[in-house]
This record gives structure tokens, C-alpha cells and sequence, in this order.
């Protein structure tokens, strides 16, 4: 039995290979979901300092605003996005696996989310897969954002 967020979560074949046996995600606060239902609830759950860094960007962002207003960014250019896998890994670390569609281009994901001693998000770190896709979202990010300070995380037109 593991705890995740005072839920209990049973499992003698582990919680990866029981989420992709059963099709299901687990949420962050420890609740279990299918794929389709599936919403990144540590967006709702960000520590004051938190960070967000990852292959798309220059450097990392800190403050919930400014990684709140990225990742609902990244979330709104997506055409689609499919979870394959959500789920914790050990006390504090948090995994998501997905493909999201970019002008029809799919590209890979894999985040992980540290949770500080009150279970909030307190680092994300996204890995982002295959490269020109990667470059092609980071620009589109960057786009959304000209003239505002995040910009600068992101690939300009000239890549």
C-alpha cells in the first residue's frame, strides 16, 4: 500500500504497470481517472516559489502566475493531447507521459513534478521529444508571449 496525498493505493503489480493494464491516471492528489479524464490537477496546487523549467525553454520561470500561464499556453496550442501515464514515484515526485499534436505534428512529453512538505507542485521539469517539434511549440509559446517578459524562455522566428 502507498500513500499519495492521504490516499491509500493499492497495487501488488505497481502503479505504472497497473495504470497501463487498467487504462487509468492517477492525479496528483492521489485520485484515480481515466485517460480522458485526466486534468493536471498540481496546476491547482502550485507552492509560491514553484519552478518550471524544460526543453522547450531558455532558463526556468519561478512564481505560480508565470508557470500557471506557460503550461495553460502549451495546453491551449495543442490540437490534442493524450496521457499514457500519471502517477507518483516514491513521497515526492510526481510523472506524466503524453503526446500532444502541434499543426498536426505529434510530440512527446515527459514531466516531472516535485511536491514540497506541504504537497504542493514546487519544480516541474518537462522533457519535450522529437526536436523540430519541440523548437516548433517553444516558438509558438514564444510568439503568444511577445512583448512580455517570458518571451525570452522561448526559440525565436530566426530557429
Amino acid at each position: 500500500m502507498k500513500q499519495v496525498q492521504n490516499k491509500t493505493i493499492e497495487s501488488k503489480e505497481g502503479i505504472f504497470n497497473s495504470s497501463i493494464k487498467n487504462k487509468t491516471l492517477v492525479e496528483f492528489n492521489g485520485q484515480t481517472v481515466t485517460a480522458a479524464e485526466y486534468f493536471p490537477v498540481w496546476l491547482n496546487n502550485l507552492a509560491d516559489d514553484v519552478t518550471l523549467e524544460g526543453s522547450l525553454m531558455n532558463g526556468f520561470v519561478q512564481g505560480p502566475e508565470a508557470a500557471s500561464a506557460i503550461v495553460k499556453c502549451i495546453r491551449k496550442i495543442y490540437e490534442r493531447q493524450e496521457f499514457g501515464f500519471a502517477g507518483p514515484f516514491g513521497e515526492n515526485v510526481f510523472f506524466e507521459n503524453y503526446t500532444g499534436w502541434v499543426q498536426g505534428e505529434p510530440i512527446g512529453c515527459i514531466v516531472m513534478i516535485i511536491r514540497n512538505a506541504a504537497g504542493q507542485a514546487q519544480h516541474i521539469a518537462a522533457s519535450y521529444r522529437p526536436l523540430n517539434t519541440a523548437l516548433l511549440l517553444s516558438r509558438l509559446v514564444g510568439e503568444y508571449f511577445a512583448g512580455t517578459p517570458y518571451s525570452e524562455h522561448f526559440a525565436d522566428k530566426k530557429i
